[in-house]
Order: C-alpha cells, then sequence, then structure tokens
C-alpha cells in the first residue's frame, strides 16, 4: 500500500516536472546526469566543477551549494575533488512512480558573485521490485450453465518498476477446464483474464484451485503470484449489463462536498433475486478512492464524499461493479473516469533562492542583491505569476528563466538616508480571481565614507580673559559625521598659521578625541587681542574626509596696568620733579601738566588725578580729568619757596590700580613766561653773541606770530567743516585713511608750519588700535583741543622720548584718557565729555558697541563747544 500512494502522489508532480524540464533544455541546455537507482552513499555521480568550468578553488571561494527542488537533499559536492556524490539512498520507484522519465532538477548556486546553473540528473530504474497482485488470494464463483470461452477478468500485477523491468507475462497452473488470455485496455496496458474451455461440471468438481504467476522482463526474472480459488455455482446465467462500458465527467476542484455527480445504471434480465442489481466500488478500489467518493449501493448514485485537489490529483479512474442477487451471483464491470477541473485556489509562492547580500551604497546600477523564484501550484493561465515591486524602491527585479529573478540595484543608495531597505514583492498569478501573496525582502547598505565631518557652526567666537591660567579649557567644538563606523570617528586638530609670526601650536592645542580646546600659557591684552584657530575634523574613513572651522579667541582685558606717568618726564624715570613758578602768579595759574596712560582698555584705561598730599592744599589744585595743576588762589609773601606735591593717578578698573608723581615746585621772584625764560637763556651765554641773541629773538617773534596766524586760519576751516570732520587737526583723508583697517601702530611727531602735533596710526580694527592727532601749539599753555587713545602696543617710553626732545614741557598739554574704543572722555576747550557704550564717539572711533564690525564716520564738532558724532 505504501508503494502504491507513493506512486500515486508523485506521479503527477513528477509529469510536471517532467515537461517543465523539457521547456527548460530548450531554453538553457542544461548539464545532465545518468545514475542508476540504489547507488551507495557517497557514489560519485560526475566531475561537476569541471563541467560548469570551475576551478576547486572556486568551490570553496565562491560556497558552491546544490539545492533540490524535489525537497529532500540527495546529492552534495566533494570540495575536495569538485565531484556531485550521492548524498542518500535513491528510490525511483518513491520518487517518480511509474513515470517512465525520471530526472531530478538540481540548482547548482555561486556566490561572490552570484550565479545559478541549473543540472539534471536522470535517475535510471533497475528491477529491484517483484511483481505483486493487490490479493494474495482472489475468488470467483462461475455457474455450471456458463458457456465455453466465457473470460472472467482476473486482478492483475502491479511491479514498481518500469520499461523491461516491469510485467511482462503470466503463466497459469496446468489444469483442464480453464485457460490465460491477454486482453488489451487503454494505453497499450494488457490484463490477465481466466477463460473456460471446457463446460463446468459442479457434481464432478465444485472448487478449482489455480495459481496465477505474473513475471517481469528484468535480469534476473522476478515473480509474484496470487491463489484463485474457483466456485461452481449452480444456474443463474445471466450477468448484470451495464449501459456503458466507460463513464467520463468534469469536476472543478472545489466542488462542495456532498454534491452528485453521476448515476451508474445496470439490468439483468434475470426475475426475482436472480435480476436484483446492487453495486459497488471495485474489490481494488484505493483507500484514497474510497476517502473521496461513495456509490448508493442500490440507485448507483456517486457522490463527492471528501475534497478534490487538482493539485494532488488530476484524474479518477474508478471500477464499477453492478452484482445481482442470483445463486450464484452474476456481476459485471465498467470503468468510471472522473477529471478533475483546475480552479484558481493557490496563492504564488516567491522562493529565494539565495539570501539577500549587503550592497554598498556606491554600488553601481544593475548590482545583484539576491537571486529568487516564483512558484504556484496551479495549472495553466493560474500557474503564469507575475512579480511586482513597491514604487519609488532604488531596485527592479530582472527575469532570468523559468520563473526565476534577480533582484538588482536600479538607483542610487545613500546610507545616511536609508540604512536598510524592506523590498516588499508582490507575486500575482492570471487566474479568475487572480490570487497574489507578498514576501518582504531586508537589504542591508553598507557604508561608504561619503560625507565630511560637518561643525555646528562654520565659525565660533570665544572671549578669553587675560592672564588665565595655563592648560585651563578655551573652548569646545563639535563635528559630527553622518557615516557610520570608522567613517563617522572624528578627529580634531589645529591647522599650522601664524600668529604674531609664531606658530599657533604654541599658544593653544586640542584634544583630537572631543575637541576641547586648551590654553598652552596666560594671554596678555596688552599684547594680544585677538587671534585665529582653524581646527580640522577629519574622520577616519578610507578616503578620510575632513572640514574645517574658524575658532576667534577674543582676550578681555583685565585691570593688571597701572597708570603710567609720561610727563613730567622725569617721574616716568623714577624721580622728583621740579617745577618752577613767579611768586607773582595769579589764582588758575598753570602749574605743569601731569600726563599719564594706561596700557588697560576700558573702564580700566579711565583715569583721574588727585592731590594726595601737599606742603600747601590751599595753595594747589590738581584737575580731576586732565592732570593740570594750578593755583587756587594767587601767592603770598608767606608761602614756602619750596613745595612738594603728591599727585596719585588711579583707574577706573576693579580692583583699582594708581601710581603717584612727586612735583617739587620752587617759588622764585622775577620769573616770567617761559618764552621769556627761553630769550633769557639765549641770551645769556656772553655779551659778545648779543647780536646774534638779538637775531634769535626776532626770528623766534616771527614764528610765534607766524603760527598764531597759522592756528587761526585752522581754526576757522575746522568750524566751516564741522560736519565732516572729527576735530579741528583732522582732514577728510586722514578719517578715509582710518577706512583701512590694515595699518600698524605708529606714533610720530609732524610739524605743519609752527604747529607741532603727535599722529597716532592705529592697526586694524580686531586689535582695536585708533588713529587720530593730538594738536598742540608750542607757543600756548592751554589745547583748545587734545584727545588721545593710547594702545597697549605702544612704547610709551618712545612717546615720552618724543615729546621731550620735540617740545619743552611747558608749551605743550597731553589731555585726557580714552584707553577703550567704545568708552572713555573728549575733551573740547578744556570741558570734558563723557564717552559711554551708547553714545557717539569722536573719530576715528566706532559709533556705538553694537555695530563694532562697521567703520565709523568721522566726527566733528557743532556750535562752539558741542561735540556730535556724524
Amino acid at each position: 500500500m505504501t508503494k502504491r500512494k507513493g506512486y500515486r502522489d508523485w506521479r503527477w508532480l513528477v509529469l510536471w516536472w517532467h515537461h517543465f524540464f523539457l521547456l527548460w533544455n530548450t531554453i538553457d541546455g542544461q548539464t545532465r546526469y545518468s545514475i542508476p537507482e540504489e547507488l551507495k552513499q557517497g557514489s560519485v555521480v560526475g566531475n561537476l566543477a569541471k563541467d560548469l568550468g570551475l576551478g576547486l578553488s572556486e568551490i570553496f571561494d565562491r560556497k558552491l551549494r546544490v539545492a533540490s527542488e524535489a525537497g529532500k537533499q540527495y546529492f552534495s559536492v566533494d570540495a575536495g575533488k569538485g565531484e556531485l556524490v550521492v548524498n542518500d539512498r535513491i528510490d525511483r520507484e518513491a520518487l517518480c512512480g511509474q513515470s517512465a522519465s525520471c530526472v531530478l532538477p538540481l540548482q547548482v548556486v555561486l556566490e561572490k558573485p552570484l550565479n545559478l546553473h541549473r543540472i539534471e540528473v536522470e535517475i535510471k530504474d533497475i528491477n529491484d521490485n517483484s511483481p505483486s497482485f493487490h490479493t494474495k488470494e482472489m475468488s470467483l464463483k462461475i455457474a455450471e450453465s456458463a458457456a465455453v470461452g466465457t473470460r472472467f477478468s482476473l486482478e492483475s500485477a502491479e511491479d514498481s518498476d518500469v520499461g523491461s523491468n516491469s510485467v511482462k507475462s503470466y503463466t497459469l497452473t496446468k489444469n483442464d477446464c480453464f485457460t490465460l488470455k491477454m486482453k488489451e485496455v487503454e494505453e497499450g496496458k494488457t490484463v490477465p483474464e481466466l477463460v473456460l474451455e471446457k463446460p463446468l461440471d459442479r457434481e464432478r468438481k465444485a472448487v478449482h484451485r489455480l495459481l496465477l504467476t505474473a513475471l517481469d522482463g528484468g535480469n534476473p526474472v522476478m515473480s509474484g503470484t496470487s491463489q484463485i480459488t474457483i466456485t461452481v455455482l449452480d444456474v443463474n446465467d445471466n450477468f448484470p449489463v451495464f449501459d456503458k462500458n466507460t463513464y467520463k465527467v468534469f469536476l472543478q476542484e472545489n466542488t462542495a462536498k456532498d454534491s452528485f455527480i453521476i448515476k451508474i445504471t445496470a439490468t439483468d434480465a434475470d426475475e426475482g433475486p436472480n435480476g436484483e442489481v446492487e453495486f459497488s466500488f471495485g474489490s481494488r478500489t484505493p483507500a484514497s478512492i474510497l476517502s473521496v467518493f461513495e456509490i448508493n449501493p442500490l440507485t448507483g448514485e456517486i457522490h463527492l464524499k471528501g475534497d478534490l485537489d487538482y493539485e494532488s490529483a488530476t484524474s479518477y479512474k474508478i471500477e464499477v461493479t453492478a452484482k445481482d442477487k442470483g445463486v450464484p451471483e452474476m456481476e459485471s464491470h465498467c470503468r468510471l473516469q472522473i477529471d478533475v477541473t483546475d480552479v484558481n485556489d493557490n496563492t504564488p509562492e516567491i522562493v529565494l533562492t539565495s539570501e539577500p547580500q549587503p550592497v554598498r551604497e556606491d554600488a553601481q546600477s544593475g548590482t545583484v542583491v539576491a537571486l529568487l523564484n516564483a512558484r504556484d501550484a496551479d495549472s495553466g493561465n493560474n500557474s503564469k505569476v507575475t512579480l511586482q515591486l513597491r514604487r519609488g524602491s532604488p531596485f527592479t527585479l530582472k527575469p532570468s528563466f523559468s520563473n526565476n529573478y534577480a533582484l538588482v540595484t536600479s538607483g542610487a543608495l545613500d546610507r545616511e538616508s536609508f540604512s536598510e531597505y524592506h523590498i516588499e514583492i508582490t507575486a500575482t498569478d492570471s487566474g479568475s480571481p487572480p490570487l497574489s501573496s507578498k514576501k518582504t525582502i531586508p537589504v542591508t547598505i553598507t557604508d561608504v565614507n561619503d560625507n565630511p565631518p560637518v561643525f555646528t557652526q562654520p565659525s565660533y567666537n570665544v572671549y578669553l580673559k587675560e592672564n588665565g591660567v595655563p592648560g585651563s579649557i578655551l573652548f569646545s567644538v563639535s563635528a559630527s559625521d553622518l557615516d557610520f563606523g570608522d567613517n563617522a570617528k572624528v578627529s580634531y586638530s589645529i591647522l599650522d598659521s601664524k600668529v604674531q609670526d609664531v606658530s599657533v601650536s604654541s599658544y593653544v592645542y586640542i584634544n583630537s578625541e572631543n575637541g576641547s580646546i586648551y590654553s598652552m600659557h596666560s594671554f596678555d591684552y596688552e599684547k594680544l587681542k585677538v587671534f585665529q584657530i582653524q581646527v580640522q575634523a577629519k574622520d577616519q574613513g578610507s578616503p578620510s574626509l575632513s572640514s574645517n572651522a574658524t575658532v576667534h579667541v577674543f582676550i578681555l582685558d583685565q585691570n593688571d596696568n597701572a597708570p603710567a606717568v609720561i610727563y613730567p618726564s622725569s617721574a616716568a624715570l623714577g624721580s622728583v620733579s621740579h617745577q618752577r613758578m613767579p611768586r607773582s602768579a595769579k589764582a588758575g595759574h598753570l602749574v605743569t601738566k601731569v600726563t599719564a596712560v594706561d596700557a588697560d582698555s576700558g573702564h580700566n584705561a579711565w583715569i583721574s588725578y588727585k592731590l594726595a598730599e601737599a606742603t600747601d592744599a590751599s595753595l594747589f589744585t590738581v584737575n580731576l580729568y586732565t592732570g593740570e595743576v594750578r593755583t587756587k588762589r594767587a601767592v603770598s609773601e608767606q608761602d614756602d619757596s619750596s613745595q612738594r606735591l603728591l599727585i596719585e593717578i588711579r583707574d577706573d578698573g576693579e580692583p583699582v590700580q594708581s601710581s603717584t608723581v612727586t612735583v617739587s615746585i620752587l617759588l622764585e621772584d622775577g620769573l616770567h613766561e617761559p618764552i621769556l625764560d627761553l630769550r633769557q637763556k639765549v641770551s645769556e651765554p656772553s655779551k659778545k653773541n648779543g647780536r646774534i641773541t638779538l637775531y634769535l629773538i626776532l626770528s623766534l617773534a616771527s614764528v610765534s606770530v607766524l603760527s598764531l596766524l597759522t592756528f587761526l586760519v585752522l581754526a576757522v576751516k575746522c568750524i566751516r567743516n564741522s560736519r565732516s570732520s572729527g576735530s579741528c587737526c583732522m582732514r577728510r583723508s586722514d578719517c578715509d585713511d582710518y577706512k583701512n583697517p590694515n595699518r600698524n601702530l605708529q606714533i610720530q611727531l609732524n610739524t605743519d608750519g609752527p604747529i607741532k602735533y603727535v599722529e597716532v596710526l592705529g592697526g586694524d580694527m580686531l586689535s582695536q588700535s585708533q588713529s587720530f592727532r593730538s594738536c598742540m601749539s608750542p607757543m600756548s599753555e592751554y589745547s583748545d583741543f587734545t584727545l588721545i587713545k593710547p594702545s597697549s602696543t605702544t612704547d610709551f617710553k618712545e612717546v615720552i622720548s618724543v615729546l621731550d626732545a620735540s617740545l619743552p614741557d611747558s608749551t605743550w598739554t597731553f589731555e585726557s584718557q580714552q584707553a577703550d574704543p567704545f568708552e572713555g572722555t573728549c575733551v573740547f576747550k578744556n570741558t570734558p565729555f563723557s564717552l559711554d557704550g551708547a553714545a557717539e564717539y569722536c573719530a576715528p572711533m566706532k559709533c556705538n558697541s553694537v555695530q563694532r564690525d562697521l567703520l565709523p564716520p568721522p566726527c566733528s564738532l557743532s556750535g562752539d563747544d558741542v561735540l556730535t558724532g556724524i
């Protein structure tokens, strides 16, 4: 029973595969091997590597493997020799049943790159099965009235082998009444029949026992037997007669259970019980048919009992028996053929022939990702399958052969946008209505270093107080990389550049892992106000990618410099300054002027003057802003001739820095103005030089008059151009020159006729240096307008030496302090005007603290004593 069932189960599948591979051969031309069944495990089928043109090394490198479409893995590959060997016992009858051709299709899959080969292994039959009868004992009841020549159908033997190894002949034991004849039925098949040669006589012999032997055509010959027992009955000499010898019915496989199929009719000419007919399926009907169909024994109606499945069985051939109730019983046989019509009841199936491989994001279009196969168990149009991908996916299906497809790339890939695709493939058959199924294939996209690191912003501004602790952290930059793994690991470095002709690496260093920037030493605002750091972020990809960012470091001023006295110059050298004053001086008489500068900036550089100690505090006063030392009252005869003043100079920083200067004043009788002293000094040498002295006095008087005229002309010109110039000494060209920030700080003493002035030329904007002029008349002890902005880069000793060498102490004044470009004090006609961060400034100062990056227009004077910015 087991083999017969296997034969039925496999027969139609083998036929389908047979037609499938016949079509395949016309398309692809596969490699084909032939082997007999029942070979031992390890038997060599053929040299697969040689036949496919592969080297032995390729078997390992490309991971050659063999897959069977029959379900069970009957073959494997000897990787060392490249031979296809038998992996398991092969029973041809179990695989192909009675099919004349038995071919096992195999798929040979190669990877890197993916490739698919089809081979066939033909399984040849050997005579390993003996003929067998369904029943070992057959019983026949024959009426004694049976006519000579009457034939009785016998059970035919079955042999699982095919061809010459199948059943070829039958023999019957020798007897007097019966002979054996062969009857040809459909499809060239023959069945044995028992022929009555002589009339039967029940009284002489009621039972005949014969041995039927079936022989196959194998070598050696194999046989099977069945015992035939013949019972001779009394007269019931009419058989039931069917209206047809063969009935044929078509049923759809989705026919409902209990459906009526057909009615079989048969009549018997006898009367009474001998003419009553009962119907039944033949005694040799297999259980697989009995479970699906049933017959009414009285009416002959056949109904559907079970489920039909076209994919399991496409046709049923049933033997129907009609027996009467006579004694003995008489029976007849007919054949019922039920053909099953296919219905589209199987959804298509998508099978991965090769697992999907990871794809680089720079893979070219057409790169193979996976191999797959589309199947449908139905037939005809119901088995025609089409595959479709969801739109928008950068993949497509490329058909190869016999419903095999390659999943390939069709567009650009970007792992940063999609690191993994879940490709949904829909398989739809051509049935009516069509059925479909879906399969999702995951495809991983591997990273390629195609994204440089990106800083959080292209440039950074860092504000750092001066005099910081070396090794402290200044700032941390951060860059991110959209890539993955090593391609996204970012390291930081500082590109080499120069800061004041010194490598920037001497100032700072950076942690390559986290981007933290540390100072190498303490910074001094007076030496360095701003510098730039070029930071590079580089990933660890191959090749590596990088990007740069600029870090602007602004040094913030701290009050770390005390005011430095630049006049009197002797005080700057650490000694006491000696001044002379006539006793005839009135109240408000200018004794001297103390001038100091502070190297700091902003409030830290605002300077104020204070009289700390005095021999007679009621006699002298010190201007808080200008440092002018004047008499409070007229000098009396009772005042000491030697006065000593201690003047304290303080800045406005936190904490306050201060310095002092000591001025010794000698009160003398008959002391005149400095210009008279100068004349006296010039006339002292000797009487012999009197004429020369007179010339010098006349020349000096002429120069003084000319200087006064020049000054008046300049004053008128300044008033006319008050709205377009910052001071009386500033020309439009000077203001225009300021717009060029790339200038080095210079301090120079210039002479324009009798007018002498100090010109300070500033550097670039980032250094916050200034460009301005201080105007002085050598003939006047009062400067109409003076503005000074010290710079940290200025060597004040040079200023002192220049001033000392150019002007007498009593003929120039160095007014007011402004150390911050946004804050300070302007002095016009000895009247101070405060400037804060929200005010307008004198040129070349900037106009407000918000727009620091804009060059200001020049300032001018409006009216007589109002300072405004334009």
